[in-house]
């Protein structure tokens, strides 16, 4: 059992989750959530989240919090309607094969496609964190590229000390 937001009614484990969501949703996006907070807790910003989740629980309602764990869902997440963006965990014996033998994971694993996600701004999101990943990548590889280069015609420089 958990408490449901009292703006937006997404159900959360306990009181300092309320309380984070509420706070990290305000902080980020503004509108009802900080509305709500700054009309039930003036100072909200400068509180710890148990003082903050004492002063807003008594205004939740109680909602039902499905607990989930690792061993239980794919890549240690529920799906939530996105698209799990992973393969059945019993194939490999319940761990991700990849990171468990010292291994780089799939492009995109724990991804979901954005063409499995019901809303379409998430899956414009999907598209264009994939695309920034991807360029992220080559930066860094023409980077790396780049530093080689330099650390081996350093090398061939010769040695003005002897």
């Amino acid at each position: 059992m958990g408490y449901a937001c009292p703006v937006c009614d997404t159900p959360q484990r306990d009181g300092e989750h309320l309380a984070h969501h509420l706070a990290f949703t305000a902080m980020l996006h503004g509108g009802d959530h900080e509305s709500w907070l700054d009309d039930h807790a003036s100072d909200w910003s400068e509180r710890e989240p148990a003082e903050l989740a004492a002063e807003v629980t008594p205004h939740a309602e109680d909602a039902e919090y499905e607990e989930v764990f690792e061993d239980t869902v794919a890549r240690g997440r529920p799906d939530v309607g996105m698209g799990s963006g992973g393969a059945d965990p019993s194939a490999h014996g319940g761990h991700d094969h990849c990171h468990a033998h010292g291994g780089d994971p799939s492009p995109g694993a724990g991804v979901p496609d954005p063409d499995a996600v019901d809303d379409p701004a998430v899956a414009e999101a999907i598209r264009e964190a994939r695309e920034l990943t991807r360029e992220a990548a080559a930066d860094d590889a023409d980077a790396e590229d780049a530093e080689a280069e330099d650390s081996d015609s350093a090398g061939d420089a010769p040695d003005r000390d002897a």
